[in-house]
């Protein structure tokens, strides 16, 4: 190996022992605060704390009296809700329903977000601040194991499960709604990404084909855009330090201690 390549490969050691000895924990504990910030921005309960906000009134509308919501969100639940809408094969037909507060409709996407949260903070908790890491593989699971949480929490408030009819009309949060809905209707609350979705099913039959028309309301709720952006940071500060550690990974010789020490010169 020529000397320039052999000054290569100790500087790229050095770095290396560097970033295991200094930056990871340093951009771990980034992560963390950021995370911090985003825990409190929940209105849900962490780690058993009383985290719970003052209840938001939101007002979820079409046009022309086809729906109208007005909703009180509590944390992950919707404790009040008046409910009307117009039915679809009787159009001079409105609809009304309420969720009272003592049977709230859970929103089961903002406490699967929040678990997550917990999980990721959890993965970062059990790295000891002066842990040395000796091997790129230590540090990628580590970070591989918060990303995936991450990813997982982010997900949950962007991405809503999707139903079948059958499954909405046979829900449990269905049972919250006073009076009853008809055998043909239901409705449904979820998130998706900074906003909250109301939307309302009406099944029919068309010549023996059962098929479903649906209309839906939203409003943007700030806290969700909040919990969103810094769940994106966090994901974009984790995946650089695992882009960093990715290259190193490559030279499988390297660990902590690894590096040759330089040959001593003889005094004149």
């Amino acid at each position: 190996m020529a000397d320039y390549e052999k000054e290569e490969a100790s500087n790229l050691q050095i770095e290396f022992e560097w970033m295991l000895r200094e930056e990871v924990h340093t951009v771990l504990q980034q992560i963390h605060n950021i995370l911090t910030e985003c825990e409190h921005r929940f209105p849900v309960s962490l780690y058993g704390n009383d985290n719970l906000r003052k209840p938001d009134k939101f007002i979820l509308t079409l046009p022309s009296e086809q729906l109208k919501c007005v909703v009180t969100l509590t944390g992950d639940s919707i404790t009040h809700a008046d409910i009307s809408f117009r039915v679809h094969r009787q159009q001079n037909t409105v609809c009304r329903t309420s969720i009272l507060s003592e049977s709230p409709w859970k929103l089961q996407q903002v406490q699967d977000a929040a678990n997550h949260l917990q999980q990721a903070m959890a993965h970062i908790d059990n790295v000891d601040k002066n842990y040395m890491f000796r091997t790129s593989d230590e540090v990628l699971h580590v970070l591989s194991n918060i990303l995936g949480c991450l990813q997982r929490g982010r997900t949950s408030l962007i991405v809503p499960r999707k139903r079948a009819i059958d499954d909405l009309m046979k829900s449990r949060n269905m049972k919250s709604l006073s009076p009853n809905l008809a055998e043909d209707l239901a409705i449904s609350f979820y998130i998706q990404s900074h906003k909250l979705i109301f939307a309302v099913y009406q099944l029919s039959n068309n010549h023996g084909t059962m098929k479903f028309d649906s209309c839906q309301a939203e409003c943007a709720v700030p806290w969700l855009n909040e919990v969103l952006v810094l769940f994106t940071v966090a994901l974009q500060l984790c995946q650089q330090l695992k882009d960093k550690i990715y290259v190193f990974a490559q030279y499988k010789d390297f660990t902590v201690g690894s590096r040759p020490t330089s040959p001593t010169t003889n005094a004149s």
